[in-house]
């Protein structure tokens, strides 16, 4: 060991210990961390990259050779869930079948179902869909095609409901779907206080535009998700303001946040 140390200079040594450290970051921060904050990092290390390129640390400048060669996979990578859901997006602006916005008698039916529910602290996962199609996201499901009412969906998400546990699909001002499983959202920084309905919620909302609305079983709180950001504790007011709006020209809501 020692006659191979001999062999390194100190500055041959740093670049060694240099590559190994942002290696082992790296690794580190892809667990852990959002998409965001790895696009950062991706631009740390073209800065990285690009001094030790002009500084000779070869090592270095091999390991971010590879990365720099690769950056464009590395960000389809990323953004992979972005990216599906703007093709999606794209074309469904082409579909000669256009969406129709929710009547007002449907958001209010909507508004006092929520209500109601959150009064009694029952637990409630209502998908309301909008540009991009939720089809093949969602799994199981007992097909329904009625009219959005609140006593309908109270029915539903009575706890001795069969299908009280799983999502309901308004979809064309219709309750379309009820009882289905969403996918659950892998977000590390999703607060724990949140269960497997806002997890559900998000999971949806991170893939497509749809509006997820989730009333909490332990605090009765409604939640409103949209674009991979959950709004937490919304009053009737604001609901009704989003559901209103254009999905795909504006956003819902401001001031989201991840936890409560």
């Amino acid at each position: 060991m020692p006659e191979i140390l001999s062999t390194f200079s100190l500055f041959e040594l740093f670049d060694i210990l240099l590559t190994a450290v942002c290696i082992y970051f790296f690794i580190r921060i892809l667990k852990r961390e959002t998409a965001i904050r790895l696009l950062l990092l991706l631009l740390i290390f073209f800065a990285v990259y690009f001094i030790s390129h002009f500084s000779g640390l070869a090592s270095t400048s091999l390991v971010f050779d590879g990365i720099y060669s690769s950056a464009l996979i590395i960000l389809a990578i990323m953004f992979q869930a972005d990216i599906r859901r703007a093709f999606l997006a794209f074309g469904r602006r082409y579909d000669l079948k256009e969406p129709s916005d929710e009547s007002a008698s449907d958001i209010e039916e909507l508004i006092k179902a929520l209500k109601e529910l959150s009064d009694k602290s029952i637990g409630a996962l209502i998908v309301v869909v909008r540009n991009i199609p939720i089809d093949h996201l969602v799994e199981v499901g007992t097909q329904i095609e009625a009219k959005v009412t609140s006593e309908l969906l109270n029915s539903i998400f009575l706890p001795y409901s069969p299908i009280h546990d799983g999502a309901v699909i308004i979809n064309q001002g219709k309750i379309v779907k009820a009882g289905c499983l969403l996918p659950l959202s892998r977000n590390p920084d999703i607060s724990k206080n949140f269960g497997t309905r806002h997890r559900a919620a998000l999971g949806l909302a991170e893939q497509t535009d749809a509006l997820v609305l989730v009333v909490s079983e332990e605090t009765g709180k409604i939640s409103v998700v949209h674009e991979g950001k959950i709004n937490y504790d919304v009053d009737a007011a604001e609901i009704r303001h989003m559901l209103k709006r254009s999905s795909d020209t504006r956003r819902p809501f401001k001031n989201v946040q991840v936890s409560p």
